[in-house]
């Protein structure tokens, strides 16, 4: 392991300042660590579903660093070098020098000692009385005054609901598809706290996206995925239909991956000092350490009010270096989100190796208030990173100044993926369960188009997807930026569609709806483009929907169950003018029928949410009979 102090100064500070390296004083608390721990150790202690404890590695005790404003380390310490994957030279502390014994002349001469006190008086007689207590002159104990709550800062993308579009006029529907989640998580945090969570934090992407559905796998690498559509009758609105499209990517094998460099950017800022935010970013990153080998590559980059190198690359099994690495982390200063990037970008391409898998994951609550605070220009740099192989996670934590505008920001451009860390069980599931799948991309950009027959339907809205629209000639421009899905993640959207001769939601057009044909033919026709990693040149997947497709309500298979669900608990969430009067009773029920294929205990904190929701939207308890 190498610890390095190469801190760079932030643009934002108007004077000199001398620039101190933090990452010196996690060296010298490193210092004591012994020899890695290999994978298999770990692997033996079971630690593949429980949580490293740091206590089990005997890490060095150390001092929390001070800050000052700016998030600068007020002590130097130097740096050393040691070859990749090795534990740190033994070097130990400086010994702090004695000081000198002060001149005699220093001190002035003392005063004489005052006189001594007068003896005490004889006891009276009264002493033997009773006397009767009438007061106290005991200052009663002030009554704290109530801590101030602090002022919710969080912040949201806005975005317009989709509404109905006319297929006569528009017939043809473009987007980008992902698997970010953050929204569900988010919104679980919300409820599980008591609160109905704000309708601009609820994304019904990300809730669709957050389930497991029984998608069939696709058999081949070379054609990743699976296409898969059912239309099933709407459960919210008479005459109406969905068409669920879900897509199942390809899963890569464990023993055959191909090997990881990783660059954990960690935000040390002072608004991460809460427990549900670097504490947990800390306990996450633990969770992730048993599914990393030896031929993986580790390191690790701190910001707070500058940036600088906490752990230089590492082999994934050095676990002892890595947890001790993390152990000395404190959150402290101001927040220079932007340098952070900037460097953990750097270490990342610098690190590249033939066939390795290269992904910086940003952990932190987003609250960026010093450099760049732009989303636009952070966007922008994150799209360089990209175009040069480099992958962003972004894991948010912490609650009252979270910044999920920021985090969309981020992971759309950065060819990334965004989550919400509201608990440990959230970290299990994305760096343990879901491991591959939020390491290793198998297709890059991508998009998906459906072009309506107007023989068939009359009028159709995107159910989510917002914030991922596309237009239609983007879907053939392979320089246009969409969606990455990992090994083994699904995608599901959904589109309500309006049959020909059904009640519109929009006003039909006068003349064209006079000469409309009688039904006939495809309902419609998917097309899906993709490029593999590495390549530049898109693939395409087409396939038409047909009545083959469609089924009653009481056929749909339990995947367009649990997606309809899903969809109309995150439409009731964010006030959607389009369910009219779905109720959370409705949803409860709709999620019933599903099935008792719950292995991972999904569908069950689902209706839970569903019943917390519907007490604090004061919907009668009957209603969820």
């Amino acid at each position: 392991m190498v610890i390095s102090n190469n801190f760079f100064r932030s643009k934002s500070f108007a004077k000199p300042i001398v620039q101190v390296s933090l990452a010196g004083f996690l060296f010298a608390n490193l210092a004591a660590c012994s020899a890695p721990v290999t994978y298999q150790q770990v692997a033996q202690n079971n630690y593949d579903t429980t949580e490293i404890d740091a206590q089990d590695f005997n890490c060095p005790q150390y001092e929390r660093p001070e800050y000052d404003s700016s998030g600068y380390g007020r002590s130097g310490y130097g740096n050393a070098r040691a070859p990749v994957g090795t534990s740190a030279p033994n070097l130990q502390r400086a010994a702090p020098k004695e000081l000198s014994q002060p001149s005699p002349s220093y001190y002035p001469t003392p005063p004489p000692p005052p006189p001594p006190p007068p003896p005490p008086p004889p006891p009276s007689g009264a002493a033997s009385e009773s006397v009767a207590v009438t007061g106290s002159r005991i200052m009663p104990h002030p009554m704290p005054y109530p801590r101030p709550i602090p002022p919710n800062t969080e912040r949201y993308p806005h975005a317009q609901i989709n509404g109905f579009k006319q297929v006569s006029e528009q017939p043809v529907s473009t987007f980008a598809m992902e698997n970010d989640t953050a929204s569900y998580a988010n919104s679980r945090r919300f409820l599980n706290e008591g609160r109905l969570p704000p309708s601009e934090a609820v994304r019904v992407e990300e809730f669709l996206n957050y389930f497991q559905y029984s998608y069939p796998m696709p058999r081949e690498r070379s054609a990743p995925f699976s296409t898969n559509v059912v239309v099933a009758p709407s459960p919210w609105a008479a005459g109406k239909q969905i068409i669920h499209v879900g897509l199942q990517g390809y899963d890569t094998i464990r023993t055959t991956r191909a090997p990881l460099n990783i660059v954990l950017l960690m935000d040390v800022s002072g608004s991460m000092q809460p427990e549900d935010r670097l504490p947990l970013a800390k306990r996450t990153v633990r969770m992730m350490l048993p599914q990393l080998n030896g031929n993986d590559r580790i390191s690790m980059v701190v910001y707070a009010g500058a940036s600088g190198v906490v752990l230089e690359p590492t082999r994934g099994n050095a676990t002892r270096d890595i947890v001790c690495a993390l152990e000395v982390l404190h959150a402290g200063g101001s927040t220079a989100g932007a340098e952070g990037i900037r460097l953990a970008y750097r270490m990342a391409e610098r690190n590249m190796h033939q066939g390795s898998v290269n992904r910086v994951i940003l952990m932190t609550d987003g609250d960026f208030n010093v450099g760049i605070t732009d989303p636009n220009q952070l966007r922008d740099f994150v799209r360089q990173g990209k175009d040069r192989g480099i992958y962003l996670s972004v894991f948010g934590f912490g609650r009252g100044n979270y910044n999920d505008n920021m985090m969309q920001t981020l992971a759309q451009n950065g060819n990334g993926t965004a989550a919400y860390i509201d608990g440990l069980p959230e970290a299990r599931r994305i760096l343990q369960t879901q491991f591959r799948g939020a390491m290793y991309p198998i297709a890059n950009d991508v998009k998906a188009q459906i072009e309506f027959n107007p023989r068939r339907v009359s009028e159709y809205r995107l159910i989510g997807y917002e914030t991922r629209a596309l237009n239609r000639e983007d879907f053939n421009n392979d320089n246009i930026d969409a969606g990455e899905i990992g090994s083994g993640h699904q995608v599901t959207a959904l589109y309500e569609i309006t049959p020909v001769g059904g009640n519109s939601s929009v006003d039909p057009l006068r003349y064209q709806n006079e000469a409309r044909p009688t039904p006939s033919g495809e309902i419609g026709f998917l097309r899906l483009r993709y490029k593999l990693p590495g390549q530049s040149q898109s693939r395409l997947i087409e396939r038409p929907i047909t009545q083959a497709d469609v089924v009653n309500g009481g056929n749909s298979p339990s995947a367009t169950k649990l997606a309809l669900a899903v969809a109309g608990f995150a439409q009731k969430l964010r006030n959607d003018p389009w369910v009219g009067d779905l109720r959370y009773g409705d949803i409860r029920y709709l999620a019933s029928q599903i099935g008792s294929s719950d292995a991972n205990g999904q569908i069950d904190e689902f209706k839970n949410l569903v019943e917390r929701a519907s007490s604090l939207d004061g919907e009668r308890p009957m209603d969820i009979d």
